[in-house]
């Protein structure tokens, strides 16, 4: 418990927040690295550092690396959802082709109007 006095709720309400913000810091924490390891553009050293700063300053490294690389982040997790995709579809056997003959079936029952066709099949040629 962080206080004395026993159990009240004031004390279990301080518990619990105190776990969910040292989770936060652990997932955030998690995240931080897999990203940082997982990089190609920068040097070893600079990943070295990096790792000195989060485990000298916790809180502030995750911060400051989600600002300084929080746009980064999101695009490599973009392409290597992307890159999981592709690989899904060619270890199950769909290909692009396959996409737009289903598109052609759903647009020629009328199942799904113009507009939806060309959406989606301008997001299966992607």
């Amino acid at each position: 418990m962080l206080f004395s006095g026993g159990f009240t709720f004031s004390n279990f309400l301080a518990d619990v927040l105190s776990v969910f913000l040292f989770v936060l810091w652990f997932w955030l924490l998690i995240t931080v690295f897999g990203d940082l390891f997982r990089r190609r553009d920068i040097s070893g050293i600079a990943k070295t550092v990096w790792v000195i700063v989060l485990i000298l300053f916790p809180y502030l490294g995750i911060f400051i690396y989600l600002i300084t690389q929080g746009r980064g982040m999101a695009e490599r997790q973009t392409q290597r959802a992307e890159q999981s995709r592709e690989e899904l579809r060619h270890f199950v056997g769909f290909s692009v082709a396959d996409e737009l003959e289903k598109l052609e079936r759903l647009k020629d029952s009328n199942k799904i109007s113009n507009e939806e066709y060309s959406r989606l099949r301008a997001r299966a040629v992607q």
